[in-house]
């Protein structure tokens, strides 16, 4: 939607300016009039070239937005001097532009959902979902407090996974880095030494100075090659079918399976029970979880739940066929469907396993750690005993 530029006086006579999202200049002038604004000139914004990953604004900025626009919604303040302020004190200046141009569509006449779902990349469909439905029923400021206590825990839920994956992914990427600069910068001088003295070199030492001598002479291949697929695998888990061969495989995957297969858990009951506690509709409600499921192959059982209701049945038999959710999580789901109380059943669930997810981490860690040391010590150990043999034959000839 185009940003105009206006200048203009009130009623008092005071001058006005500043930017507005409209989808014609008519249309503005309409929001502008009803607003008792008297235009003098109107113009469309320039487009500026940005060049940025994502939305520039990150997660728990949004959760903490939310938090602080609930606490002030609950204390009486109206909506468009809460904007305000908030666009004032938040330190990021992408998100403080959101909100301003938020409270301009409020004063103009839009509803917040309605202003919040113009800048899709920060405030998703879930978002503007509830906030519509705290609109409509009159429970705003509960709705958003809801909407926090959801992001805060969703949040720590990504931060838990994040941080059990990524230790052991720079423990492995060390002890790589360390091996490849063993092979290229230290064995290549024992191999000098050897070639000097002319000795007849052991099977194992014969290995580690060929590996060497490969990773020096097709060092800039091997870049290459990794280079090449890793932009691969990066264009093929991007296709519908790649995604879920990958998703597929990452809940089998022998040590990290349990872990994403539990937070996948977490998140489809939290999101759903909250969607379901907030007004939304059912069938509303899945729609929007499988979008934001995060998992092809969950997403895809909740879309056929979705088809299950639709024909009258339960949801609970696509979840069931699926083969990720346990048979407790289905059996609780079941008897909430059964006695009208699926979004607090939801929620136990989601409690339930968020606990499981934090034990899983330890678990991980604990397990992950050891065998990392071990491999470690396994293959530079074995590089340096290989290099070391040469000299006990020559000592041992003596």
């Amino acid at each position: 939607m185009p940003v105009f530029e206006y200048k203009g006086k009130t009623v008092a006579g005071a001058p006005v300016q500043g930017e507005l999202n409209a989808k014609t200049r008519e249309e503005l002038e309409r929001i502008l009039r009803r607003n008792r604004i008297m235009v003098s000139t109107i113009r469309k914004k320039p487009a500026e070239l940005k060049i940025k990953l994502g939305s520039g604004v990150k997660k728990v900025e949004i959760s903490r937005f939310t938090r602080q626009f609930a606490t002030m919604i609950g204390a009486g303040l109206p909506m468009v001097q809460c904007l305000e302020i908030m666009a004032a004190q938040v330190e990021n200046k992408e998100l403080g532009r959101i909100i301003n141009s938020v409270k301009e569509s409020v004063q103009g006449g839009s509803t917040l959902a309605d202003a919040l779902a113009r800048h899709g990349k920060v405030f998703d469909q879930l978002y503007t979902n509830m906030v519509e439905a705290g609109e409509m029923g009159g429970a705003l400021d509960s709705i958003l407090v809801r909407l926090a206590v959801y992001r805060e825990k969703a949040d720590a839920l990504i931060r838990k996974v994040k941080g059990a994956l990524v230790y052991p992914a720079v423990i492995s990427v060390v002890a790589v880095g360390v091996t490849v600069a063993m092979l290229v910068f230290i064995v290549p001088v024992f191999a000098e030494m050897f070639g000097s003295l002319g000795a007849e070199l052991p099977g194992p030492t014969q290995v580690i100075l060929s590996i060497s001598q490969f990773l020096q002479d097709n060092v800039l291949f091997i870049l290459l090659g990794l280079a090449s697929a890793v932009t691969g695998f990066i264009f093929w888990i991007r296709t519908p079918k790649g995604r879920a061969i990958f998703d597929a495989g990452l809940l089998k995957a022998p040590i990290f399976g349990n872990l994403v297969r539990k937070s996948s858990v977490a998140r489809f009951t939290r999101t759903l029970g909250t969607l379901l506690s907030s007004g939304v509709s059912i069938l509303d409600a899945l729609e929007i979880t499988a979008k934001t499921a995060g998992n092809t192959v969950i997403s895809n059982a909740i879309k056929k739940s979705v088809l299950s209701i639709a024909e009258g049945d339960t949801i609970t038999g696509p979840l069931k066929e699926s083969g990720v959710f346990p048979p407790m999580v289905t059996q609780m789901i079941s008897v909430g469907e059964k006695t009208g109380g699926l979004d607090e059943m939801l929620q136990k669930i989601a409690d339930f396993y968020d606990e499981e997810v934090d034990e899983a981490v330890s678990a991980l860690t604990s397990v992950i750690e050891p065998i990392v040391i071990v491999i470690m010590g396994i293959v530079i150990g074995g590089i340096m005993i290989a290099m070391y043999l040469p000299m006990f034959d020559i000592i041992g000839k003596i």
